[in-house]
């Protein structure tokens, strides 16, 4: 068994899922940039920064717009992975306590694990779906307090949020890249497709724009820069690099992240509990880097 592993792992694109991992990582500090730095209750808003000016930046700096039948695909995966998942993302915080919402987004893994069989027409993985559970547990564990309480409408928003961005995933991995076009184009494209489904979505619930000082800059800034262009650029060359499933189980850390942040900066406790979960979702980050094992080599 050893042995196999070390050959499996020597298959691994490791620099590559490391870039890939630094978007999920990013994304693990928007919790803390949102509450220490943001006004509170505009959340559409962040969403509608996050994505439109990073988008229309990546637009002017490629110089490169969509052809064909890609601009229906671009504003397709722009609407899913961006336009319709933040929203989603943000009734689930606002709904339910940050623990049960991070834990339903980690079902991300187990949802691209099923649509992989019907849109990409891979097989039905047990080790993905295996591991998939046991990723989510580890996360569960980790945020998840006593006074966890479900809402109906935040737990479908939740699952929603998990299901259209594993879809958008999926579809990215099938469609791919056109040729010739970079990450940072591509990303700019779906930036560019979800700010713009956003945008209105913002006007209608939240109405006029909040007032943003120097702290809000920042972290507007960190959450377009950063967290956007610069991390969907990394996400979507993995996602169309690397197996799907691979890349989707990355996605775990963005709540250890955002636990870890939490632990550090607003002084949370992390207990024994929480530490376990963590030992569970990094083997499940691990595993889900290589492949399942072929039957018959087991010991």
């Amino acid at each position: 068994m050893t042995s196999q592993l070390v050959r499996e792992t020597r298959h691994v694109d490791l620099p590559r899922i490391a870039l890939t991992a630094f978007a999920p990582a990013v994304w693990g500090t928007t919790y803390v940039v949102t509450t220490e730095f943001l006004p509170a209750g505009h959340p559409l808003f962040a969403g509608l920064l996050r994505a439109l000016p990073a988008g229309l930046l990546a637009l002017v700096l490629t110089r490169t717009l969509p052809r064909g039948a890609w601009w229906g695909k671009a504003a397709a995966l722009g609407v899913l992975n961006i336009g319709l998942f933040l929203p989603l993302l943000f009734v689930a915080a606002q709904r339910l306590p940050g623990g049960v919402a991070a834990t339903l987004a980690a079902a991300q893994p187990l949802v691209v694990a099923v649509l992989s069989v019907g849109v990409l027409c891979e097989r039905l993985s047990g080790w993905r779906l295996g591991w998939g559970v046991v990723g989510m547990a580890g996360v569960g564990l980790v945020v998840i307090g006593p006074a966890a309480a479900f809402d109906g409408v935040g737990v479908a928003a939740g699952l929603g949020g998990a299901v259209t961005m594993a879809l958008g995933v999926t579809l990215t991995k099938r469609w791919g890249r056109p040729a010739g076009v970079g990450p940072a184009a591509f990303a700019g494209w779906q930036l560019t497709a979800g700010g713009l489904f956003l945008l209105p979505l913002t006007a209608v619930f939240e109405g006029a724009p909040p007032s943003i000082d120097g702290g809000a800059v920042l972290g507007y800034a960190w959450l377009g820069l950063v967290g956007g262009l610069l991390a969907y650029a990394l996400w979507f060359r993995g996602v169309t690099t690397l197996p799907v499933a691979s890349v989707a189980v990355l996605a775990l850390l963005s709540p250890l992240v955002a636990a870890v942040l939490g632990a550090v900066v607003l002084h949370q406790t992390l207990g024994p509990v929480q530490l376990a979960g963590f030992a569970l979702a990094l083997a499940a980050l691990v595993a889900g880097q290589l492949p399942a094992p072929r039957k018959g080599k087991l010991p």
